[in-house]
């Protein structure tokens, strides 16, 4: 098994990249998925939340009000904190029990948007930052996914910099392209992420 962490900034395409990945035959695992997942309705997961931020965080269906939460733990450095306290051992734990059933050949990419800024790089065999500009990171997610200017620009600030993100990587993919060029790379690191896949096969213990 080779075990991949994928991350990249938000806006930055990391999930087309992920999507990508998975045509050519990868595991995913999203941590964004199972992070919503660990927080639904029912779960211990949503219960803490609630305690740490009130009800005023929950929609009128009892789910997560996810916007309410954001504008609360984005503009505020302790509060996103406190919510990173609750959710990411459940996600932790919830990725290893994934992990764990996949095939022993696969090639395993987790999907981690905060994995500079928590440190997690030695979790993984080797790390692929998807990376673009801060221009087009705003960009898309003014146009692409209808945040305000501010609210996109708190965001971005409250992960790591870019530069930080690039200092962990072993693999970059470029996203300031077309998608077909896109395309053309992930193909290319995929070969890699095989031939890696192998090696460690065949390597002696």
């Amino acid at each position: 098994m080779l075990k991949v962490g994928l991350t990249g900034g938000i806006g930055a395409g990391k999930s087309e990249v992920s999507r990508l990945l998975v045509e050519h035959g990868a595991v995913l695992i999203d941590a964004d998925r199972i992070a919503r997942e660990v927080v639904a309705p029912g779960t211990p997961g949503l219960a803490a939340v609630v305690e740490a931020f009130g009800e005023d965080v929950l929609a009128e269906d009892g789910g997560l009000d996810r916007p309410k939460l954001g504008s609360i733990v984005f503009a505020d450095p302790d509060r996103l904190a406190v919510l990173n306290s609750i959710v990411h051992p459940l996600v932790g734990a919830r990725s290893r029990e994934l992990e764990s059933a996949a095939a022993e050949d696969a090639v395993v990419v987790h999907d981690v948007p905060l994995l500079t800024e928590n440190a997690l790089a030695p979790l993984y065999d080797l790390v692929v930052v998807v990376d673009a500009s801060p221009d087009t990171q705003l960009d898309r997610l003014v146009r692409l996914r209808g945040m305000t200017e501010q609210d996109a620009r708190a965001r971005m600030a409250a992960q790591a910099t870019r530069e930080r993100r690039l200092e962990i990587a072993d693999v970059v993919i470029d996203n300031d392209v077309p998608l077909d060029e896109l395309r053309r790379r992930v193909q290319e690191v995929w070969d890699d992420l095989l031939r890696r896949a192998r090696a460690s096969r065949t390597s002696p213990e």
